[in-house]
């Protein structure tokens, strides 16, 4: 009797605890569909720098861009395997290529730049197929900069409906880089795990690399707040955003998951770009698996 009673027990526990772990099971990521228009097709990139960056920055920034959509990257794991993930969002492909670049040296906004500074800068290019970024400088504040590394938006084109598309993002070298540099800086909050070797030596720029490929990717899948997103429209998750923190099989928050190190300089990197660049790509959402997808 106390044998069958001690089983019986034991069947139950194994219920209780089936039951339990169905119940926290983690649910599948949706990012649904708001039936908007996506960006596809062929992307001028037009880049304006705005405070003092060295010729080795922008060119860090601009192979990068131009790795995405280039046939050159073909070294596994490559930029362009990572950018094909958002031809499987809904009307097909877009290719990214550098436009037009303006160098505001200068600071003629001053070193101080509100939101309504960014749509100025970004009408300085007009166009429908084109993604004109701002990327400021180290010594460049900008509203909100640490609540958040960069954003994405729309502004007419024009009198008419049109509108074209475009990102900011900030250089935080020496603005909070355990948030908006991570993982090649000390965290702020949370295990205090070593920080990676930057893949280009650049802190501050690798930094960039990650919400610029974050921001890219949210901008074609959702430019006008009405694409792929989950949650309410003015606070989404989008297509990489979705995934923060996740760079290879295995991440968890704190860690960046499994990635590739580079013999010679010790760098961690997980994609290979054109003139023999390394970058550190976030995760993106897949919407046929319906997870956030590394390359690693």
């Amino acid at each position: 009797m106390a044998t069958i009673y001690r089983l019986a027990t034991l069947m139950l526990f194994c219920f209780i605890q089936l039951s339990f772990s169905e119940l926290v099971q983690e649910q599948p990521l949706v990012l649904k569909y708001h039936n908007g228009p996506l960006l596809k097709g062929k992307i001028t990139v037009n880049l304006i720098w705005y405070g003092k960056f060295t010729p080795i920055q922008r060119s860090i920034i601009v192979d990068f861009i131009s790795s995405l959509s280039s046939d050159k990257a073909t070294m596994v794991p490559s930029t362009s395997s990572w950018w094909k993930i958002t031809e499987k969002y809904k009307g097909g492909s877009s290719t990214l290529a550098v436009g037009k670049q303006i160098l505001l040296e200068n600071y003629p906004l001053g070193k101080f730049l509100k939101n309504p500074h960014l749509s100025a800068l970004a009408s300085k290019f007009n166009g429908v197929d084109t993604i004109n970024v701002i990327l400021t400088s180290k010594d460049v504040a900008v509203e909100g900069f640490c609540m958040r590394c960069g954003t994405h938006g729309s502004t007419r084109v024009g009198r008419g409906p049109v509108r074209g598309t475009y990102i900011w993002v900030g250089n935080s070298e020496t603005q909070c880089p355990g948030q908006c540099a991570w993982p090649f800086h000390q965290p702020i909050y949370g295990p205090q795990t070593p920080p990676l070797v930057a893949p280009n030596g650049d802190v501050g720029v690798d930094g960039m690399i990650i919400n610029l490929a974050t921001l890219l990717g949210n901008t074609v899948t959702n430019p006008f707040n009405n694409g792929y997103f989950q949650g309410p429209a003015n606070a989404p998750l989008e297509a990489v955003s979705a995934c923060t923190g996740m760079f290879g099989s295995g991440s968890y928050p704190g860690y960046p998951g499994k990635v590739l190190v580079e013999k010679s300089t010790g760098a961690s990197y997980n994609a290979n770009g054109i003139n023999g660049r390394k970058y550190l790509l976030p995760a993106m959402w897949d919407p046929q698996t319906s997870t956030c997808k590394t390359l690693m």
